[in-house]
């Protein structure tokens, strides 16, 4: 499986050292938010490799839908279990839960199909900053510290007509920010298509925290920094 050299299975708890977090954010997402560097103050395990682990683990479902309660720390020991009221947590060893997760319809284990409905929604996930959020707020003439970013995944959902889709794309159908004060919550609404046919719609919620007035020239640097990183990655690879 593409995902067994981004965590750590030990008996029946799985593992994320911060390494496999930044790898995988920068390989498979191509997501540089600072706060999957390994050496970050804030670090957290990107939301999208818990998703793509649930998936991994418990198959795609045609109507899934994802609320992540708290960041997952360098190493921390999860257990990803199917609970008594249907539906799946993600939980340390101390119980506190950092995912939830519910289902239904028809589901698949496919690997292939699987697989490739992951690395369809991460690498559309991947492209939250600068693709989708700059636009946002260059409208909304707010952003967020350029100092220190912070954007948080929140939910996310979809709902699929068929389970088939061996090549699905995700494309963005339409974005908004809305502002209260300092915080702002970002929601992005996608289509999912396959060979030409559109197979399901889905939607994605941020929270963007320490929001101050847009700087244009302070966010070119931010949009600078993030190329640069990505040019650097794709030298190092």
């Amino acid at each position: 499986m593409f995902l067994d050299e981004f965590h750590t299975r030990t008996g029946t708890w799985i593992r994320v050292s911060a390494d496999q977090a930044s790898r995988f954010a920068k390989r498979v997402a191509g997501d540089f938010n600072p706060i999957h560097n390994p050496d970050a103050r804030r670090f957290c395990v990107p939301g999208d490799l818990l998703f793509a682990l649930v998936l991994a683990r418990f198959g795609l479902s045609q109507h899934m839908s994802f609320r992540f309660l708290s960041m997952v720390g360098d190493g921390t020991p999860l257990a990803f279990r199917e609970e008594e009221d249907g539906l799946i947590r993600v939980r340390d060893d101390h119980g506190k839960c950092y995912l939830e997760v519910q289902r239904r319809g028809e589901m698949t284990r496919d690997e292939a199909v699987v697989e490739a409905f992951t690395r369809c929604y991460v690498a559309f996930s991947g492209k939250n900053f600068p693709h989708y959020l700059k636009p946002l707020m260059e409208e909304q003439r707010v952003m967020f510290n350029p100092r220190r970013p912070l954007v948080i995944y929140d939910s996310m959902g979809f709902s699929l007509t068929r389970l088939d889709g061996v090549a699905p794309r995700l494309e963005l159908a339409d974005s908004s920010l809305e502002v209260a004060g300092k915080r702002g919550e970002v929601l992005l609404e996608f289509r999912i298509t396959a060979e030409g046919e559109e197979i399901g719609i889905g939607s994605k919620k941020l929270v963007v925290s320490g929001l101050c007035d847009y700087d244009p020239e302070a966010m070119e640097d931010v949009v600078a920094e993030f190329y640069r990183l990505r040019a650097a990655h794709e030298a190092e690879s």
